[in-house]
């Protein structure tokens, strides 16, 4: 096959035909548009090589490079958008749908392209659509956490693009490809800084819980989904193998574990969970082995499908009540069945059950920590899972639907199934999720490696129940002290913050008050010197650059009037006249004499 359609520039039309669509056919043309960017996914799979390439200045740019690695991620996107947009489909406003399409061409341009202009492009793309997900929910908080993602993402696009330039003025080359992270060079360090900034690697996270905890109950099936995992393919194609990312993978996987089991808003805990997930993606990129990749690459695959449906229930439970707090929330099963049962196969996808998502993809992971002998990492994103059985397998799930209902009533009497297509969306999530766990092996011919992994052993099943077991047994005994409280916990954000607040103070008091003392001094002694000296130069031209000009003027001009009276003609008659007389006079003193 030797065609490319590129399914960005499908979503990029479609966005900007949708304000043309009114009527019965807008809901028909909003699903018709992201299945054929996953029709054009699946088409491009077919093929394997380098399309649709512009030549620009000296620079080759690639928008179509093919591959497995490309394929599996384009592949998930495509159907997180489908998914999405049926979600949402009774969003009546056009520039959500348009902001998430464009944010969702941004992430298949990064997954396509061959070159870091090309990916600048469409990673800048991502950073500006998916903003308006955050402004459209319209509250208070909105536009200050949207301007705060944007700000913190604009950071990172500024450290990518510094890599980016570096590497090119020392390799001559713009081509996206994996980094020499043997010798890693300033630029390896600032291109790996800027594409973790999007993972949400700590301490550059703070952003992500902000951001997806404040969006539109359907911006954030899009969120969830597309920029930490865009990111994840970055590192994967660029950074496989650089070991300081086992580091930066564990203490994500255990960060994030902390702060969701302390969260008390709900689609919170589900932000501070993709960071802990992401930790596992990330450390697999770093141990960078052929099953530890694979492991990566099916971990963001299966961790989009979970993670959009458990935002879909948590989105549903925001949009029928109002309310996303444990401490405001409970109970509502009752209320909420279809919404429960489907949330619920996505607590157990995330928890890693048999049967479930993510019961074939995270121990991929652990297992090439154990084989690449980085034992310390693979025992500590094993205890990292236990800690995501806690908190997403059977916190969110207890005090949310089952637990004490701490529901007002008018939160009550508003409880209710979400509309249908809300509930289609879930469903086809919860039905992938369940698919993929009991039957990976189309997910693993997707994957970039070949793999003989098999996760349904004997010893991985009894090992995973036991998990399963002693914490659920634990949560039931301690579901106490895990009871949600409304407090606020400090974050490494806390540093952020109060560097603000001192930049601000030191802007408002010394720099502002040296301003206001450089303003006076201006005011009192050098502006009346300026005006001293403006006066005496306007004197001097005054009086003796112009009195000087003059003079020589009024000489010049004398000359020049003598000069023409000579070049007149009259002085030559005036010479005759006297010449004649003189003539004369001569002629009569010699006739004189002579006689």
């Amino acid at each position: 096959m030797n065609l490319f359609i590129h399914p960005a520039l499908i979503l990029l039309g479609g966005a900007l035909l949708l304000p043309f669509v009114r009527g019965p056919l807008r809901s028909v043309y909003l699903l018709l548009v992201p299945t054929l960017a996953l029709t054009a996914v699946l088409a491009n799979s077919m093929a394997s090589g380098v399309f649709a390439t512009v030549s620009y200045m000296e620079w080759q740019l690639v928008f179509g490079r093919v591959d497995k690695l490309a394929t599996a991620f384009a592949l998930i996107m495509a159907v997180v958008t489908v998914l999405a947009t049926l979600y949402g489909l009774h969003v009546e406003r056009n520039g959500e749908h348009i902001a998430a399409w464009t944010y969702a061409a941004g992430s298949l341009g990064v997954i396509y392209c061959g070159d870091y202009l090309s990916l600048f492009l469409f990673w800048e793309m991502m950073a500006f659509s998916s903003v308006f997900l955050v402004w459209f929910r319209r509250r208070p908080g909105s536009l200050q956490t949207g301007y705060r993602y944007l700000l913190i993402h604009t950071l990172g696009g500024v450290i990518l693009l510094a890599g980016i330039l570096l590497r090119y003025q020392a390799v001559g080359d713009i081509s996206f490809s994996l980094l020499d992270i043997q010798n890693p060079q300033l630029y390896t360090w600032l291109i790996m800084l800027g594409f973790g900034l999007n993972a949400a690697m700590v301490p550059l996270h703070s952003w992500l819980p902000d951001a997806y905890g404040e969006a539109s109950f359907n911006g954030a099936v899009f969120l969830c989904a597309i920029t930490t995992k865009t990111a994840v393919y970055t590192l994967a194609r660029s950074c496989a193998g650089f070991e300081v990312l086992i580091i930066f993978g564990v203490i994500m996987a255990l960060y994030g574990l902390v702060y969701a089991i302390l969260e008390n808003d709900v689609r919170r805990l589900l932000a501070w969970s993709i960071v802990s997930q992401v930790g596992y993606m990330v450390a697999g990129i770093g141990i960078g082995t052929e099953l530890a990749i694979n492991g990566a690459v099916a971990h963001a695959v299966v961790h989009i499908l979970y993670k959009s449906l458990l935002f879909m229930g948590a989105g549903a439970v925001l949009y029928k009540t109002g309310k996303t707090k444990f401490s405001e929330l409970g109970g509502l099963c009752a209320k909420m069945p279809a919404t429960c049962g489907l949330t619920l196969v996505g607590c157990l996808s995330i928890a890693a059950a048999p049967g479930f998502a993510a019961y074939v993809s995270k121990s991929m992971i652990i297992s090439a920590g154990f084989e690449a002998h980085h034992t310390w990492a693979a025992w500590l994103l094993m205890f990292a899972a236990i800690g995501t059985i806690l908190y997403n397998g059977l916190k969110l799930p207890y005090f949310l639907f089952f637990g004490e209902n701490r529901c007002s009533s008018a939160t009550w009497d508003k409880a209710a199934d979400p509309p249908l297509n809300m509930l289609i969306a879930m469903t086809m999530g919860a039905t992938l999720c369940i698919l993929v766990g009991l039957a990976p092996g189309y997910l693993y011919s997707t994957l970039p490696f070949v793999t003989g992994y098999t996760p349904y052993t004997a010893f991985h099943l009894v090992e995973t129940l036991q998990l399963l077991a002693f914490t659920t047994l634990a949560f039931f005994l301690l579901k106490g002290l895990l009871k949600p409280k409304d407090v606020v916990y400090v974050d490494l954000d806390w540093f952020y913050r109060q560097g603000g607040r001192g930049f601000m103070w030191l802007v408002r008091h010394p720099l502002q008050w040296f301003d206001w003392a450089w303003g006076e001094l201006y005011r009192s002694l050098a502006l009346p010197l300026t005006m001293l000296s403006a006066r005496l130069a306007a004197w001097f031209d005054w009086h003796i650059i112009d009195g000087v000009v003059d003079g020589f003027a009024r000489t010049v001009r004398a000359l020049g009037g003598q000069l023409r009276y000579l070049q007149s003609g009259r002085m030559q008659y005036v010479f005759f006249q006297v010449f004649a007389l003189a003539a004369l006079l001569l002629i009569a003193l010699s006739l004189y004499l002579v006689y």
